[in-house]
């Protein structure tokens, strides 16, 4: 099979344990194509080839194929098969900043170590992250960015000496204070400003605790289904996801299983499927976690944004010295880019966090970070999210009425709560859901299947669809292209169109 043979990838295969047949080959061929073992240009086996060569049925084949062509690895050339893009998405850039294309990079293969693979192997990064309909994107160009600069432009014209050097305090104190008085009133958090230590967004957050708590081989709860990218920076760090069903009522812990060290749950608005968890499911995770030494970590990160009634409190502040973990990140309520998250942490675990952060990480963005603590305390932050939850409000009631008009009621079902940047919009089980997403990103609609989100096998099939980066006038094409793309796969019926209520 051209440069990788297929003996070769059954290895690869048989070493990958780690979620559904069709995501293990997936990664499998994605790993051969970043090394170099499938090179720009070469054309991938025929799927019924493959499938019989590897003993797996071809809709194996053919969703990992999907897989690969949607986050843009492979072409598909009518009537000439699969072929390995020309420019990859791991592409680097040159010193112009100017792509450099996959043909003319050197793709000898190297020997990567055991951890590096399995982080090619385990990474699910999308290179869509705007448009309709990204999932988990805000709109950038609605932030605010000439007041920002003009707080940036004061500060920095006689900037201290002390903020153009590393930090060792867990982030700039002028931050760290007006986050803790802005999370006691938004949040309901017990915190003060030393109990709080600013990351470079969840990940480097995730990756923190993660170091710090656990060895290798440690069990960590995560919901299922759940964010990839928590679960997929736990693996790499060598401990053991273990995946808990969600219900209506959020994560279901069991009661017949080892404990676990660390508990990663997004109570406020469950990603992917939208629940909140419940007050008698937070207290039971609160008992489980104080009698078995575990930690829970709180992903809070869309939680201002509800669009019916309060936003639900932070688990954190449900009780006294609670052993929670809490995390938050900007890049939902301002700009991903700007890369600014934060960790609030139990008084016990602030200064082993803090030497541990500085040393890994060498914190460092202090002025930045003294710029938006302004932005915080001048009021513009807790503005600018109102505008935006009135935006974003508007934009998913447009996205809801779509939706009931086009395809009916039936596809709302469930878990859709008032709140967050994206809808789920629920398929039958018997889709594929990983195909009809590569179809849309074909056609310029970038959705993100819902199967891709277990970690053991899907029990329900949908799509995610962002609607807080796309404007009204932008919906109506990109949702008819959708909605055709569910007609050829049968889904829907050309004339399935309802009367908005």
């Amino acid at each position: 099979m051209h440069s990788l043979h297929g003996d070769h990838l059954l290895q690869r295969l048989q070493q990958e344990t780690e979620g559904a047949l069709h995501q293990r080959l997936f990664r499998c061929l994605r790993s051969a194509i970043v090394e170099g073992i499938l090179p720009p240009h070469s054309r991938l086996p025929a799927s019924r080839d493959l499938a019989r060569e590897l003993a797996v049925s071809r809709n194996t084949v053919l969703n990992a194929y999907e897989h690969l062509l949607a986050e843009g690895y492979v072409q598909a050339r009518t009537g000439s098969g699969t072929w390995v893009a020309a420019t990859l998405p791991e592409s680097c850039l040159n010193a112009h900043s100017q792509p450099v294309a996959a043909a003319d990079m050197p793709f000898a293969p190297v020997r990567l170590s055991k951890r590096g693979a399995a982080l090619l192997g385990y990474a699910s990064a999308s290179p869509y992250q705007w448009g309709a309909f990204v999932p988990g994107v805000p709109d950038v160009t609605a932030f605010p960015h000439a007041q920002f600069s003009r707080i940036q432009a004061r500060l920095n014209r006689q900037p201290e000496v002390a903020r153009l050097s590393y930090s060792s305090a867990g982030g700039c104190e002028e931050l760290r204070s007006a986050l803790a008085d802005y999370l006691r009133v938004a949040r309901s958090l017990r915190a003060d400003a030393d109990q709080i230590l600013i990351t470079e967004g969840i990940h480097q957050a995730v990756d923190l605790v993660s170091r710090l708590l656990c060895d290798s081989g440690d069990r960590v709860w995560i919901e299922e289904p759940g964010y990839w990218g928590t679960r997929n920076l736990l693996r790499i760090n060598g401990l053991k996801p273990v995946p808990m069903r969600v219900d209506e009522e959020g994560i279901v812990p069991a009661t017949d299983c080892s404990p676990p060290r660390l508990v990663f749950v997004t109570p406020s608005h469950q990603y992917p499927l939208g629940a909140h968890l419940s007050l008698a499911r937070r207290r039971q995770l609160l008992s489980l976690a104080r009698q078995h030494g575990s930690w829970i970590v709180e992903d809070d990160y869309d939680s201002e944004f509800r669009f019916s009634g309060q936003p639900f409190p932070a688990l954190q502040g449900l009780e006294p010295d609670a052993p929670v973990i809490y995390m938050g990140t900007f890049s939902k309520t301002l700009y991903p880019a700007l890369r600014i998250g934060y960790l609030v942490v139990p008084k016990a675990l602030v200064q082993p966090l803090r030497i541990a952060a500085a040393e890994l990480y060498r914190g460092g963005h202090l002025l930045i970070q003294r710029a938006l603590a302004e932005f915080i305390r001048e009021g513009h932050y807790v503005a600018h999210i109102r505008r935006m939850r009135l935006l974003y409000g508007k934009r998913r009631a447009f996205l809801i009425g779509l939706i009931q008009r086009y395809l009916g009621d039936d596809f709302l079902r469930e878990f859709n709560h008032e709140a967050g940047l994206h809808l789920v919009l629920n398929l039958p089980m018997n889709c594929d859901d990983v195909a009809i997403a590569a179809s849309a990103h074909q056609r310029g609609v970038r959705v993100r299947p819902l199967s891709q989100y277990y970690m053991q096998g899907p029990t329900r099939r949908g799509l995610l669809l962002g609607f807080a980066c796309v404007e009204e006038k932008n919906m109506l094409p990109a949702f008819t292209t959708l909605r055709q793309i569910l007609i050829e796969f049968g889904i829907t019926q050309a004339g399935n169109v309802h009367p908005l209520p």
